[in-house]
């Protein structure tokens, strides 16, 4: 195929998806554009069934719990279908390398010392503008 690299949508490291895993269907899309928008059909539709890929179990579970059994991109920017069909792929590309990416947990630190005397002298400042808004007691 022309659209994506050797056939293959490149994830990350060692993990390649054939391109012809994926479902397309295409349509007319919609909206103005005269005879050719109502007859050509760019309007693009591509599906990855993560539950058929033949890739490593741990990533395909890994994929699926994040993702779901399947993946659809609906692309209908151009009115080209061979570009929209490029922009499908690159957007499953885009879609599968994010859930793959691990965030790294938050150490919770404390408060530094130079901190906690601010906040503490806000407090007294916010303290002492209240008492002074109060009425004088008799």
């Amino acid at each position: 195929m022309g659209f994506a690299k050797d056939g293959y949508l490149f994830i990350g490291t060692g993990l390649r998806i054939p391109v012809s895993e994926i479902v397309w269907r295409f349509n007319p899309s919609g909206g103005p554009g005269g005879q050719h928008a109502n007859k050509a059909s760019t309007r693009v539709e591509a599906e990855l069934n993560l539950g058929r890929l033949g890739i490593n179990e741990e990533t395909k579970n890994l994929l699926i719990n994040r993702l779901g059994e399947t993946i659809r991109v609906v692309e209908d920017s151009t009115r080209s279908q061979n570009r929209n069909r490029k922009k499908a792929v690159h957007r499953l590309e885009k879609i599968l390398i994010e859930a793959l990416q691990t965030k790294n947990k938050r150490k919770p630190t404390k408060p530094t010392r130079s901190s906690n005397e601010k906040r503490l002298e806000k407090k007294k400042h916010r303290s002492l503008l209240k008492t002074e808004r109060r009425s004088p007691k008799f």
